[in-house]
């Protein structure tokens, strides 16, 4: 895996957990692939940190790396932690809430 985040390839085995990086205050994402059948990308998030609701056009796989969060699809809120996957329903508006520090794979899958 190269350093540069702009041009890293995939080689090999590569523990998820160093896919991407934590930064005071903030959330890290890192593109990983980036296909016309779907993206998946690698996000940290600080503690407290998290995305506003929103909508997306293609149903998403949450896998949860480290750390706890509360996602919440439609209004209702769900607890996940390490070793969880969520789906995210197309069109369905969702968010993220960072409870401690986490690390997430997102899978999007495109029609």
């Amino acid at each position: 895996m190269t350093t540069d985040p702009k041009t890293a390839e995939l080689e090999g085995v590569i523990a998820m957990a160093a896919l991407v990086e934590y930064q005071p205050g903030a959330v890290v994402s890192r593109t990983l692939v980036k296909k016309s059948a779907g993206t998946v990308t690698a996000f940290a998030f600080d503690a407290g940190e998290g995305l506003s609701e929103h909508t997306a056009p293609y149903d998403a796989l949450v896998l949860m790396i480290e750390g706890e969060a509360e996602i919440s699809i439609a209004g209702t809120a769900h607890a996940v932690g390490a070793g969880t996957l969520l789906r995210l329903p197309a069109n369905q508006p969702h968010a993220v809430k960072a409870l401690t520090r986490i690390k997430m794979m997102l899978v999007m899958i495109k029609e």
